[in-house]
């Protein structure tokens, strides 16, 4: 992370200081961090200074503070709106954190009946299937299961989506004009489990995503998370 330390305040430089350290892997997930007064001491600063940058990053999920016993690095857990739809790739480094993929599956498949009626189509139809593993840091945190009707989305199996994410491309050839989401928690099976380096008491949550461009669905997708390194979160407006 490259920070102006002459310009920037010194709760930020604080901040900074403890961020570095966990994005390099130098302070992983559960260890203690410097007290207030250890960082009071180290950078010269009040203690309502050094109190500001702990409580900012507790509360954006970098830190967890244990009354009386100190602060110390949170597990991974990545956030996203269940209502709006982001780059994963995007959400991660607005994380200060490096996003990698592992492509599993790039493949044309003939829609039977039940994937026919999802997508408005014939059976028989071809689509592209893809089948990616989201990571951050290194750690998986979504499993893409997409199907892709290529007559609306050209070219979309001849893309390299390691250097892209497919919404990145279904964004520049197919605009969204209507998106559906439904949310489950379920029970993964051991396949998927062994993509997302989940453990057996794990939860799952699938985020199932279906979007339509000029009044034709573009593609569906099945998005799987482990439970204990994602969760959904939205602030609504009553109108």
């Amino acid at each position: 992370m490259t920070t102006d330390v002459k310009s920037e305040p010194l709760y930020l430089k604080i901040k900074n200081h403890i961020l570095d350290r966990i994005d390099s892997g130098e302070w992983g997930a559960s260890m203690r961090v410097p007290s207030e007064n250890e960082l009071v001491k180290e950078f010269s600063v009040s203690r309502m200074t050094t109190n500001r940058a702990l409580r900012e990053l507790t509360d954006e999920g970098y830190l967890i503070r244990v009354a009386g016993v100190g602060t110390f690095v949170a597990e991974l857990r990545a956030k996203s709106n269940p209502l709006e739809i982001h780059n994963i790739a995007d959400e991660i480094r607005a994380r200060h954190h490096e996003h990698s993929a592992d492509v599993l599956k790039v493949e044309v498949i003939k829609a039977n009946e039940k994937i026919a009626t999802i997508m408005n189509i014939e059976v028989g139809d071809q689509l592209t299937h893809t089948q990616i593993v989201h990571k951050e840091q290194g750690i998986p945190i979504q499993l893409e299961d997409r199907l892709v009707n290529e007559r609306i989305v050209p070219g979309y199996g001849e893309q390299d989506y390691t250097e892209q994410t497919p919404y990145e491309y279904l964004i520049k050839k197919a605009p969204l004009q209507k998106v559906e989401h439904i949310v489950k928690a379920i029970i993964p099976t051991q396949g998927i489990k062994e993509l997302l380096d989940m453990s057996d008491d794990d939860a799952c949550l699938l985020v199932e995503r279906r979007t339509w461009t000029k009044g034709q669905v573009a593609s569906t997708a099945k998005l799987y998370h482990p439970g204990s390194r994602y969760e959904l979160s939205g602030l609504f407006k009553p109108e």
